[in-house]
């Protein structure tokens, strides 16, 4: 059994604390922890574009004093000949010590993780999960505002394929006395398996009505490749956008947040406001991540299970964009909810 993250939850709060701790360490004394992983080699399969997440998982296998195998570009691998995602990580993962992949397809790292012969960290999969961009989120908030918790937390933009506000949201629903407002169409309203659990959340249609009240606003781009259509895209796209009229009816002490790429969701005006983080929030992402692989390589954690639920005789997945699609070796495994409804193990999806 491996040390995977493919899932935030699939670690103790105490071990994201680590982490995040981890990571302010190295961000105050980064000499201390140059060639800790010398020797060791991170294999990288990403199989959607990246800048900031490949980059940052580079930058901190370099720094540590590692290597680095991989592709960012699927069609210059063996993929284009038809090779499964099994196989392609059966190899690679032999290769490797650690391994990152991010994959368009949700549910697809952790069949990878059920392969693989090295632990591996999801690096985004489809509009699911993104769990390192959380543990970056989770870094950026106790450095800049000093606490994970008694936070007002406004989400706003693409909420249903936003896989970084999925995994946000689970977190910080941990902590202590923390509220969310989902600012959003209710075509891109966040899905009903993340907000289920939530004691303390509400929706809104409007971002100047509610700005005044948020401790951290959290922007996100209109992902036009989540979309099925480019109509329906189009539709969407230009609805959310924070300007200096906007942002000065919030207050001094707010923080905006994004995980980048934006698009038009936040004026270059804001950029120059002191509230705007976002860049800096990106550079936390190195640290993070050095702290990630630290621990995932060196510390003694107890592995996820992969599979907690079992075959239901006759029930698929029905959600298109699971990885159960398009793995045809992998058996649809559900989790029974307390109100007898299923849950997919590898997507989320509910039936």
């Amino acid at each position: 059994m491996k040390n995977h993250l493919i899932d935030l939850n699939d670690f103790s709060k105490s071990h994201w604390d680590e982490i995040i701790a981890l990571g302010e360490k190295i961000m105050d004394n980064p000499h201390i922890y140059e060639g800790s992983c010398r020797g060791s080699i991170m294999g990288t399969l990403f199989y959607e574009p990246s800048t900031r997440t490949q980059m940052s998982f580079q930058s901190a296998m370099l720094r540590l004093g590692g290597g680095i195998i991989g592709f960012d570009n699927p069609t210059a691998s063996s993929i284009v000949k038809g090779e499964s995602l099994k196989d392609t990580v059966k190899i690679v993962s032999g290769y490797s010590d650690i391994m990152v992949m991010r994959h368009p397809v949700a549910g697809s790292v952790k069949a990878a993780a059920m392969s693989a012969d090295c632990p591996i960290i999801n690096a985004g999969d489809g509009g699911h999960l993104h769990p390192t961009q959380t543990l970056t989120d989770m870094l950026t908030l106790r450095k800049e505002k000093g606490r994970l918790n008694n936070l007002k937390i406004g989400i706003c933009g693409d909420l249903k394929y936003g896989r970084t506000v999925h995994s946000l949201v689970k977190a910080l629903s941990c902590y202590e006395n923390n509220s969310f407002v989902f600012i959003s169409t209710d075509e891109l309203q966040m899905p009903s398996y993340i907000t289920a659990p939530l004691a303390n959340h509400r929706k809104s249609d409007s971002l100047d009505e509610v700005i005044g009240e948020l401790d951290v606003l959290y922007m996100t781009r209109i992902q036009r490749e989540r979309f099925p259509s480019e109509a329906e895209y189009e539709k969407q796209s230009s609805r959310y956008i924070l300007d200096m009229e906007k942002l000065d009816k919030g207050r001094s002490d707010l923080i905006v947040l994004h995980p980048l790429p934006r698009l038009n969701e936040i004026a270059v005006e804001v950029d120059d406001d002191p509230r705007a983080l976002y860049f800096k929030q990106a550079n936390y992402g190195m640290y993070v991540r050095m702290a990630l692989i630290l621990i995932i390589l060196n510390y003694d954690i107890e592995p996820p299970v992969l599979i907690k639920g079992r075959v239901y005789e006759g029930v698929k997945c029905e959600n298109e964009k699971c990885i159960l699609q398009t793995e045809p070796h992998l058996k649809h495994s559900f989790i029974e909810n307390s109100d007898k409804t299923l849950t997919c193990e590898y997507c989320e999806a509910r039936k």
